[in-house]
């Protein structure tokens, strides 16, 4: 072993440490790593931040704005809103909830997908009576199972290819994973739906849940002049609602309020007053031409640079006992209310009524901003961000054919993978589907820092020769054996390593050790990282090695323990399955 290999495998094996460890946060971890690999001469300084550039950089941050814009399109909505028939069984539940899930990770950021489907998990497991438990960890697995499909399903598949375009002419292509994706994560979800309810402790209770479920809220709204209910009656417009929206009363011109009959005709300004979640009425508002009315009379709540929030009244709040006049006149500038929620009990009369009560919580509109905190003096605790967004073109046709777009142009060769999606993103917001404020809100920055540090970390290996000394001893050690059972091991000690640090890194620490052992047993190097890929999105032992897990960890009640229950058994399958498809698929 020379000096250089020795440095270079120590300052990853500090990496490594450090990243287990949990003490310091995966970018900063990857920037010390970067800083040492520099000082050390390992990496040509004048490519020391190259990495910051990469394709598979730009290609993930990219990735994630298109993910936003779909989010938002309403794509996953419509898929979301047809599964209640399909949850009547524990299995069915299980199985439509991870499935759901995993098809939309297949297309966009894991935890995107996931932070999606959350709530509804949430709902449809307190509607069927039913532990969030047993919902939430399938829910998580199937999020990172998704990803494998392709290409731009997770970070990991992105490196891979990238790494597979060193050493041949071409990239892995967009769905060149789902020969092994696709099965692994049929077979995953089925596993899961049947051992989910058997292998996780029933009896765990979330700390979170209520974070995602409201009271409804009551909501004025307007008939917009070009309105399809215009000239129709009443029994249309409840015809057109869902069952979470109801019509709570109409208001007369004289500010009356009523409830109103079936055969009553609706025109142009008339004002309802609805009870629901506003996230219940974005498709409602969509197709029906309604508006919110805030309480000074203003409906513009789509105006593209202002937006929804949400906050609680405190206990210490200067608002209880007053109304949403008393709101304006200590902060005119700042906010305008749109809706109030009270759990417990009904609101009755118009908004501007309202006498705020502890607990309530508010919907207002605010300017854009880089800080969106309430003014202290107000007593609003802020609620996490659901990026609503009420009277706004949503355009899933238009989200989803320039998504189609950018992948058919990556796919033909007439654009590069990252430079298709950055025209996706900006048609988004040409075209207004993405808000430019959003442009940048929802990238994951410490992902896209540690990408672009690890990359050249990985190089030092290479440089220096480190990556076929582990190869060399590896295929020495294991040399008895048939390379399909060191492809085997390759792929149970990549879910191991992901397991305890990022999936991204484990993938571009695992990747240059796959190729040089493939090109040391004179095998295809395709099928060695196609099982880095697979094993590095199995993080399913712990609550640590993806953010999906970490996310359910707290609305499910789990305990560090509960994921290797159902996390090994699922390990098991994956690499049951994974490796026969692999042999398959790139044979060695």
């Amino acid at each position: 072993m020379t000096f250089e290999q020795g440095l270079s495998f120590g300052i990853l094996a500090l990496a490594l440490v450090l990243f287990a460890s949990g003490k310091l946060r995966h970018d900063i971890v990857a920037l010390i790593a970067l800083i040492a690999v520099s000082l050390a001469g390992l990496v040509d300084r004048n490519q020391i931040l190259a990495g910051f550039g990469h394709p598979a950089v730009i290609t993930v941050a990219a990735v994630l704005v298109v993910s936003e814009a779909l989010r938002s399109s309403g794509l996953v909505d419509v898929i979301v809103r047809r599964i209640g028939p399909l949850t009547r069984t524990n299995i069915g539940h299980i199985a439509v909830l991870t499935g759901i899930v995993a098809l939309a990770s297949s297309f966009m950021n894991n935890v995107g997908a996931l932070a999606v489907m959350l709530p509804v998990a949430l709902a449809t497991a307190a509607e069927r009576n039913r532990p969030p438990a047993i919902l939430l960890m399938p829910l998580a697995f199937g999020s990172m199972l998704g990803g494998m499909i392709t290409l731009i399903g997770t970070p990991p598949n992105i490196i891979i290819a990238s790494f597979r375009h060193s050493y041949t002419d071409e990239a892995f292509g967009m769905f060149d994973f789902a020969w092994v994706g696709l099965p692994v994560a049929i077979i995953g979800i089925l596993f899961i739906s049947l051992g989910a309810s058997r292998l996780i402790p029933r009896g765990r209770k979330g700390g979170a849940a209520e974070m995602f479920s409201l009271e409804e809220y009551i909501i004025e709204v307007r008939v917009k002049e070009k309105s399809p209910l215009v000239g129709k009656r009443v029994a249309h417009m409840k015809s057109a609602m869902n069952e979470d929206v109801a019509i709570a009363a109409r208001i007369r011109d004289n500010g009356e309020l009523y409830e109103p009959e079936n055969w009553q005709p609706i025109a142009a300004g008339d004002l309802f007053i609805l009870r629901a979640d506003p996230a219940d009425l974005t498709e409602f508002f969509d197709n029906q031409g309604l508006e919110l009315v805030a309480t000074d009379g203003s409906g513009d709540a789509h105006e593209p640079d202002l937006r929804l929030v949400e906050a609680i009244v405190g206990p210490n709040s200067p608002l209880i006992g007053f109304g949403p006049r008393t709101l304006m006149r200590r902060a005119p500038e700042d906010f305008n209310l749109f809706a109030v929620a009270r759990q417990g009990q009904p609101i009755g009369g118009r908004l501007h009524n309202v006498r705020f009560q502890t607990g309530d919580v508010l919907l207002l509109q605010t300017h854009d901003g880089e800080e969106s905190a309430f003014p202290a003096e107000l007593g609003l605790l802020p609620l996490p961000e659901r990026g609503l967004r009420l009277g706004g073109p949503r355009r899933l046709g238009t989200a989803f054919t320039i998504f189609a777009g950018a992948i058919v142009l990556s796919m033909t060769g007439v654009l590069p993978l990252a430079v298709a999606f950055l025209a996706a993103v900006v048609l988004y917001v040409v075209i207004g589907i993405l808000p430019l404020r959003d442009l940048y809100r929802h990238i994951d920055w410490p992902v896209i820092v540690l990408l672009g540090a690890m990359i050249p970390v990985g190089q030092a290996l290479q440089n220096t020769g480190a990556d076929v000394l582990v190869a060399e001893s590896i295929v020495a050690t294991a040399g008895m054996f048939p390379p399909w059972a060191i492809l085997t091991l390759l792929l149970v000690v990549t879910m191991f390593v992901t397991d305890i640090i990022n999936n991204a890194a484990t993938a571009l620490i695992m990747a240059p050790i796959s190729i040089a052992i493939a090109q040391t047993l004179g095998v295809n190097p395709d099928a060695f990282l196609m099982a880095v890929a697979v094993g590095a999105s199995c993080s399913f032992l712990t609550p640590i090695g993806h953010q999906s897990s970490t996310l359910v960890m707290g609305p499910g009640g789990y305990k560090f323990s509960d994921y290797w229950r159902l996390g090994l058994p699922l390990e098991i399958v994956v690499t049951l399955v994974a490796v026969p498809m692999i042999l398959f698929a790139w044979p060695l």
